[in-house]
């Protein structure tokens, strides 16, 4: 054990979390060999094996799943504290690393990256898109410093700030532009597409047309917004658009957008980090300059 470095602490991580060599060691930025090698070093030293080795992937042995958790425990605790050294000097710099659920990146980030790139040029910004549940995982663990999605996301053991509220539209093949606006109970009646399970927008679609989500019949799933609204020019079926989506996804597809009469389908969305974090303060300071950049963008999709 004496002669086990972070830096193996590291690679082990990246191994057993991914649970495959090639694409741990692209992570860690060296050879397949080199990570071989440095994960054989640590099992002898350890005396025991840390993997199971299979032709295409590897898995963790019985210790192995025992020291994961103690080792990601120890590179949160290393991670945090850099994170303290970052918190004592002001304002936003060194690196940061945002989590962003996918129906938001591509409408947020490029108003959002432009604003930090013009206004914090110390400041280093890793983004990873993906789904709620995987954010939420990667944040527990510490590999995420913050990460942007619909709230509420009720978790004790975070902070969740509010940054604006959008409503849903519904969209329809072009054709349809003249027809009245379905209600809810009509609606559960078309074919509408969603995106796949994963999603919360999915689940918030769901829950304003009072469907269940073994209603498999009546849901084609599709992997982003932009697939949805294609099949719907196609004229597959209709489907719920977040308002901030309307002007990109639909600039190209035989589409009508209407709204609904009524009270309105909405979403809020918000930046969540863990209660304990040493960058809570500088935290709530990229919020306002979230929101400001969600405001900007939201102009420019008028």
């Amino acid at each position: 054990m004496n002669h086990l470095s972070l830096k193996q602490f590291r690679y082990f991580e990246a191994l057993a979390r991914l649970g495959h060599f090639g694409r741990a060691a692209e992570v860690c930025a060296i050879s397949q060999p080199a990570l071989s090698m440095q994960i054989k070093e640590m099992e002898a030293a350890l005396g025991t094996a840390l993997f199971e080795r299979g032709p295409r992937q590897v898995r963790l042995t019985h210790f192995g799943e025992a020291f994961a958790l103690r080792v990601r425990e120890i590179l949160r605790s290393v991670d945090e504290l850099s994170d303290l050294a970052r918190a004592a000097q002001e304002g936003l710099v060194g690196r940061l690393r945002i989590g962003v659920i996918p129906t938001v990146a591509p409408y947020l980030l490029p108003s959002l990256m432009a604003t930090l790139a013009r206004q914090y040029a110390g400041l280093e910004i890793h983004v990873r898109e993906t789904v709620t549940p995987r954010l939420m995982q990667e944040l527990a663990e510490g590999r995420l410093d913050t990460a942007i999605v619909a709230l509420p996301v009720s978790e004790p053991s975070l902070t969740e700030v509010a940054l604006f509220s959008e409503d849903f539209v519904l969209v329809r093949p072009a054709e349809d532009a003249g027809k009245p606006v379905p209600s809810r109970e009509i609606l559960r009646e078309m074919r509408l597409l969603l995106l796949e399970e994963g999603h919360c927008f999915r689940d918030q679609a769901l829950s304003f047309c009072a469907m269940q989500a073994s209603v498999a019949r009546e849901i084609l799933d599709a992997s982003s917004l932009a697939t949805l609204v294609q099949m719907v020019g196609a004229g597959m079926g209709v489907t719920l658009l977040p308002q901030m989506a309307v002007a990109v996804e639909t600039r190209s597809a035989a589409v009508s957008v209407a709204r609904f009469a009524g009270v309105q389908p909405s979403r809020t969305i918000g930046m969540v980090w863990r209660r304990t974090s040493p960058l809570a303060r500088q935290l709530v300071q990229l919020s306002a300059v979230v929101r400001s950049a969600a405001r900007v963008g939201q102009g420019e999709m008028e």
